[in-house]
């Protein structure tokens, strides 16, 4: 058997398997990248050849153009793909749409590199699937037992107390680009809400992209407000970037009430120093349960940690007798949260 540690280890570029010559979601332009979904933080423009899912391939062209890569290569989830002779699969992670967990197997041994992923339900993308490994590599996003998420139909009830509460105010909900505005619209339409959305120009491909892909996000409007009269925007949701909001876009809507949609929402200090009115914890990450379970689950030997809050989560491996450690990669930050 390949000891773990011989066929993936942290390099300054990101997971390196030497046997294989290639990186998972490298921080700087490599040879070779196995991308595991198209935040900016994993999926980097400017790699030699990038293997991932179709869909994350099809999200960089959207975010970087089409010379985002030297060359490309589609995985379908479960193929099996043989890089220099270390056999390679996708499997879906749950976290935004063509997420993947990372299979890398030589001589018996398989690590399962898990990305950002989430065990939550969400019709945006496709469900995490446990891989059974020897070493599973989990983030730690929100590693601490303090994080339990709330049900998410809870939080977007918030939204319509509000509304009912504020008819003339627009709500302005903050929300990443990828993924989480997807998830955000897809549960106010699966709670009832038929209206049109209006959304922020920085959205409306990737908007596209999702409905292209047999995503129903129901009918969605730019947020434009030149030549448009502003009570158009009374009672009305817009959907943008969370950095669009602190700047005079967000000043031209109906007396805007600013919510900002993420699992960081639960510390109130957060809310408060970006303004937020209403804030909706909303996650594409495991909370502390959810990450528990999922190492019991899978049951591994062995356990890494990484981008996160990685120590309570080794401690907790250790007390539950399974071997772990932090990998410490740098360069991951909270884009998809």
């Amino acid at each position: 058997m390949t000891r773990p540690d011989a066929l993936l280890y942290p390099a300054p570029e990101g997971l390196f398997c030497p046997e294989g010559g290639f990186y998972i979601d490298p921080v700087r332009p490599v040879d070779r990248a196995l991308v595991t979904h198209g935040h900016s933080d994993h999926a980097r423009p400017g790699h030699r050849h990038v293997l991932a899912t179709r869909q994350t391939l099809d999200i960089m062209r959207l975010r970087y153009g089409e010379d985002f890569a030297g060359s490309e290569q589609a995985a379908a989830f479960g193929e099996e793909i043989s890089v220099n002779g270390v056999k390679v699969s996708f499997h879906p992670a749950g976290h935004v749409l063509g997420s993947a967990q990372i299979a890398v197997e030589k001589n018996g041994t398989r690590i399962v590199a898990s990305g950002d992923y989430k065990r939550r339900p969400d019709p945006t993308c496709a469900a995490y699937e446990p891989v059974p490994c020897d070493v599973f590599i989990t983030e730690a996003t929100f590693g601490l037992p303090v994080f339990h998420h709330p049900d998410p139909m809870d939080e977007i009830g918030k939204v319509f107390a509000s509304l009912r509460q504020f008819p003339e105010r627009t709500h302005l909900i903050g929300a990443y680009a990828l993924g989480k505005a997807q998830r955000v619209i897809r549960l106010l339409r699966d709670a009832g809400y038929d209206q049109p959305i209006y959304i922020h120009g920085a959205m409306e491909r990737l908007c596209d992209y999702y409905q292209g892909q047999g995503i129903d996000l129901g009918e969605l409007l730019p947020a434009t407000v030149e030549g448009r009269d502003k009570s158009a925007f009374k009672g009305a949701i817009v959907v943008g970037p969370s950095s669009a909001f602190a700047d005079r876009w967000a000043r031209r809507f109906h007396e805007p009430l600013p919510a900002f949609a993420s699992g960081w929402m639960m510390v109130r200090q957060r809310a408060k120093q970006n303004g937020v009115e209403l804030p909706l914890v909303i996650s594409d990450h495991c909370d502390w349960p959810e990450l528990t379970e999922t190492i019991t689950e899978l049951h591994p030997a062995e356990v890494w940690v990484t981008h996160g809050r990685e120590e309570a989560l080794v401690r907790w491996c250790e007390l539950q007798g399974v071997k772990a450690k932090p990998l410490h990669l740098v360069g991951y930050e909270d884009e998809g949260d």
